[in-house]
């Protein structure tokens, strides 16, 4: 992925900053906890999309964000 494709982009929810997670293929938002595919080097940035990373660890979901099945 470009690094200044990734400089320019946000999480769609809270507009903070992300972690590119190269192995995962997926751009992080730790304030949020959610995991945003890369799909063909095009980051897939809708939240009905994300994956919660509290859920895959066991963990309660964040407030307000449905786990994905």
């Amino acid at each position: 992925m470009d690094s200044r494709l990734l400089d320019l982009l946000v999480c769609p929810v809270c507009k903070g900053p992300l972690q590119h997670e190269r192995a995962a293929q997926e751009l992080v938002c730790p304030r949020d906890r959610l995991a945003f595919p890369i799909r063909e080097g095009i980051p897939v940035m809708l939240v009905d999309q994300a994956r919660d990373t509290l859920a895959s660890a066991g963990e309660p979901s964040a407030p307000g964000v449905d786990p994905q099945p």
